[in-house]
């Protein structure tokens, strides 16, 4: 049957007005709420307040105004069954046809720094998941949207059905609305259930499916995408996404997003295998980042915070590459690219720098961890302040570890890094010892022609004896950064010192698992 009576009462109003238009020329009766009630009044659409409808008026600053009977009743009542209707018939409650409403922003409200119990409290909404429930437990006959993107749909359908819709919309939008408020309710749940004291209590994560992934880290294993990835990030092209591809988005990103100047830095298996800066070419600091290391960039991905231009794409295209993410794509880029079919483009959007702050959660058996994510270079603010040797570095040594304690940052531990200023030179990461980290990134150093002398050497945690720092000395460094905190940090100092050579401790480390 045609849709004959309307509930509209939302919180974002983006595309309210139309989709209410669209609903009045088909005949449809309008109730409201409230500011929604006000909007379509003053646009020049008739509305009945829910207040007039059900003859009890809007109570206690408005926290109780539409859990009543008549609006429930009209939602929930079977339209096929006799004694429903003999029941609405006998207590004048009409049937409403759709519902629609998003709820009070308490997501946005509790990520405000300065945000107060009593505020959040306030945001909590009652009534509108009570009627999108009540709409959605009977999708059968009641259509119920709680998102404005899909208002066109509706009235798409109304349009093509003789002012109704299918039931396979209604039961698709009633599943969305259950998603959401389980979403809402897990929001509420999660920041009620620390205490004042910062005592955890609880966690609840519900999250939206997204998509099916190529595959996990195996062909084999099976892999599929929850959440909002894809807000975060847009596939402009390319093959379908796996597991690990997200892994390493994810890694280069993050890595990309600790830098200002011009950067373009090449990752596999989420590790960064170079990285280079220039001011003037984005070219140029590719092929800083692409001579740290010419071997392992095949199937790699490579990131840039600055768009790819159609230089830079003429010398990526070169050689084969499963992954590029950017900020955004010259169209002479992006023409380039995109005749490598299987390459995927991956664009970069401005909600990740908002999601970049969310905690880190990892499964364990049994459960997850909660963690907050390493998303600053700890420990760079006063260097000059921090040197524990007899020679305090140059102002050029300064930059260089700078640059070489972002990029340490993000590689996996035991992790070493030999860089100059604008660009790496020798990358050791994932060994079980400091100082085979440290030899293997003066052997791929040495691999590909890099002079090690009066570079910087960056590790990511203390050197636990003196032999690490000294496989670096008798490569040519001529500075080091690192945390410190070792019970042998006398011996490393005095090895340094014996060489000449100036060394700061940050007092933060950053290592990676």
């Amino acid at each position: 049957m045609a849709i004959k009576r309307a509930l509209l009462s939302v919180s974002d109003k983006s595309g309210l007005l139309e989709f209410a238009r669209g609903l009045h020329q088909a005949g449809v009766e309008l109730l409201s709420t409230g500011g929604t009630a006000k909007s379509l009044r003053d646009a020049g659409l008739p509305v009945i307040d829910v207040a007039d409808y059900t003859g009890a008026p809007e109570l206690f600053e408005g926290r109780v105004k539409t859990l009543h009977p008549k609006v429930h009743g009209g939602l929930l009542q079977k339209r096929d069954d006799h004694e429903h209707q003999i029941q609405a018939n006998e207590h004048n409650i009409p049937t409403i046809d759709l519902v629609c409403v998003n709820l009070y922003p308490f997501e946005q409200t509790i990520s405000r720094k300065d945000v107060t119990l009593e505020d959040a409290i306030e945001n909590i909404d009652i009534g509108g998941p009570s009627m999108l429930r009540s709409a959605s437990k009977n999708y059968a006959s009641v259509t119920v949207v709680c998102d404005p993107l899909d208002y066109p749909r509706i009235l798409e359908a109304m349009a093509e059905n003789h002012g109704d819709t299918t039931l396979t919309l209604r039961e698709e939008l009633a599943v969305k609305v259950f998603l959401r408020t389980s979403q809402y309710d897990a929001a509420i749940a999660n920041f009620l259930g620390k205490s004042q004291n910062g005592t955890r209590t609880q966690l609840t994560i519900s999250l939206p499916f997204e998509q099916e992934l190529r595959y996990g880290d195996n062909p084999h294993q099976k892999a599929a995408l929850y959440g909002n990835f894809a807000s975060c990030f847009t596939q402009i092209q390319g093959k379908e996404l796996s597991y690990t591809n997200i892994l390493d988005i994810e890694a280069a990103a993050d890595l990309i997003l600790d830098f200002r100047r011009p950067t373009v830095a090449i990752l596999k298996h989420t590790n960064p295998c170079g990285v280079g800066q220039d001011d003037e070419d984005l070219r140029a600091a590719w092929q800083k980042a692409f001579e740290t290391d010419r071997q392992a960039p095949f199937g790699g991905v490579i990131v840039c915070n600055r768009p790819i231009t159609e230089a830079l794409a003429r010398v990526i295209s070169e050689i084969f590459t499963d992954v590029i993410i950017a900020p955004d794509y010259e169209s002479e880029a992006r023409a380039l690219l995109q005749k490598k079919k299987n390459l995927r483009l991956m664009k970069m959007n401005e909600l990740y720098l908002k999601e970049k702050t969310q905690p880190l959660i990892r499964s364990c058996p049994g459960g997850i961890m909660l963690m907050d994510r390493d998303h600053t270079a700890l420990g760079l603010e006063n260097l000059e302040q921090k040197v524990v040797t007899k020679r305090p570095p140059t102002d050029e040594e300064l930059r260089a570890m700078r640059f070489a304690w972002r990029v340490v940052k993000h590689v996996k531990s035991n992790a070493i890094v030999y860089a100059n200023s604008d660009r790496t030179l020798g990358m050791g990461a994932g060994q079980m010892s400091r100082i085979d980290s440290s030899r293997i990134a003066v052997w791929k150093a040495k691999e590909a022609g890099l002079s090690l002398k009066g570079s910087i050497i960056a590790s990511d945690a203390m050197f636990p004896f003196a032999d690490g720092l000294q496989t670096a000395i008798d490569a040519g460094v001529s500075a080091c950064i690192q945390p410190g905190g070792s019970v042998r940090d006398e011996e490393v100092i005095a090895a340094a010192d014996a060489a000449g050579i100036a060394m700061v401790f940050t007092g933060h480390r950053h290592f990676r698992h």
